[in-house]
């Protein structure tokens, strides 16, 4: 399935579980006061995140003269997107990693670690700098902020479910309510959902990010390579990142295989270089 599409259902999907489980845990007025706390909490991160991101891992601005060649690559890239130059960090830690932030293409910002400099190679580099513009063309952004609004309020409802409970409190099952064992379950069950359809749409932009940066730098195998270099070196070399900043990076050092990979916010790598490879034939 399209990744675009993908994300579109899927975010259609958590809309739909809001809407359902607000009425059965605490009817409309429930479910609106959950939805309006989320949204201001979801507004302010959207506005003020990325200052804050920035400055949780120290990253500082350079100038051209400092990194004449990092912005050199952001710059070309940036105009092959059609978006203005984002501003260009260095995050100072060995850990090999990158991530782009901003609310929109007009204030983005691409930022990098001394590790991943050190690691790749240019043309590797380029593949980076490539997947981060896709994020910030894309606006990846603004949709991750309208997924974690909507999960926030299913957890906010959630907990209501789970007091409500507690106190004996909730509509009978006769008067088209779940119950206090209803309840209880719906508490367990509706943050972990949540969760799961945040974590895909997540995994969903990744994937668009990478076919994106592949076609920027016109060069897909530049891309793959790094992901597998980066795949190691996260491990060599790891970050003591705040799980919620976790999504932001190129690649996540906790994703894992299986069954994990559902919990996580990443696809696993290997797909990721092996759908980079199949590029090359387009």
């Amino acid at each position: 399935m399209n990744n675009q599409i993908k994300t579109f259902l899927l975010l259609a999907g958590l809309t739909v579980f809001l809407v359902f489980i607000g009425k059965l845990i605490g009817g409309t007025g429930g479910m609106q006061i959950a939805f309006v706390i989320a949204l201001a909490m979801n507004f302010f991160s959207y506005w003020f995140a990325d200052r804050i991101v920035l400055r949780m891992y120290g990253a500082q601005e350079v100038s051209e003269a400092e990194a004449p060649e990092l912005h050199r690559m952001v710059e070309e890239l940036s105009r092959a997107a059609g978006i203005p130059k984002p501003r260009v960090c260095i995050i100072p830690t060995d850990n090999p990693n990158a991530f782009a932030t901003g609310r929109n293409p007009e204030h983005g910002t691409v930022a990098v670690t001394t590790g991943i400099l050190r690691l790749l190679t240019p043309r590797e580099l380029r593949g980076v700098l490539a997947h981060e513009i896709g994020h910030i063309r894309n606006r990846d952004i603004l949709i991750q902020t309208v997924a974690a609004t909507l999960a926030g309020a299913i957890m906010i409802l959630a907990d209501m479910a789970r007091w409500t409970a507690i106190f004996g409190g909730g509509r009978d099952e006769e008067e088209g309510g779940l119950g206090v064992l209803g309840l209880i379950v719906m508490a367990i069950v509706a943050p972990l959902a949540a969760m799961l359809i945040q974590m895909a749409i997540s995994r969903s932009r990744e994937y668009i990010a990478d076919e994106t940066g592949a076609r920027l730098c016109q060069n897909p195998d530049a891309l793959a390579d790094a992901l597998e270099k980066l795949a190691y070196g996260v491990q060599v070399a790891p970050m003591q990142a705040n799980p919620a900043t976790e999504p932001l990076f190129i690649v996540n050092p906790l994703s894992g295989g299986g069954m994990m990979s559902w919990f996580s916010t990443h696809p696993p790598i290997e797909d990721r270089v092996a759908r980079l490879r199949a590029m090359r034939s387009y």
